[in-house]
């Protein structure tokens, strides 16, 4: 909350291995699912631009967009879950804080020395 590198540095690399981990959840489990319920394999969704002519040597073209599916997929619930297990319990956290505790006067009291130097200031500008 404070703003540290390291906080940062931590959460930047559990964010990249939590990210894996949706990643294999959408493509092993969530996309079988729908394959299911449509009837093919969801990951292979394309629409053909041209087809692939064998004897001219030439591949086909295909928009693939069961992988882009995919990718918004894996993007809400990673987005998902960093909002509910990081943004709202620090937010939550947050609150709790304000709640209880009034904003304290953060200046600390002036020292012995501050104190007398002030003194000496303040005689030196009246003798002048």
């Amino acid at each position: 909350m404070r703003g540290n590198v390291v906080d940062l540095a931590v959460a930047v690399v559990i964010g990249a291995a939590f990210s894996g981990v949706i990643n294999s959840f959408v493509e092993d489990i969530i996309n079988p699912i729908i394959g299911l319920i449509g009837g093919q394999d969801f990951s292979q969704l394309s629409i053909t631009l041209k087809e692939a002519d064998p004897a001219a040597g030439e591949d086909g073209v295909f928009l693939r967009y069961g992988n882009l599916i995919s990718a918004i997929i894996n993007f809400v619930l990673v987005a998902a879950a960093i909002f509910f297990l990081v943004v709202k319990p620090l937010n939550m956290l947050a609150e709790r804080r304000r709640r209880g505790e009034e904003p304290a006067d953060d200046t600390p009291a002036p020292s012995d020395e501050a104190v007398l130097l002030t003194e000496i200031r303040d005689l030196l500008q009246r003798q002048a």
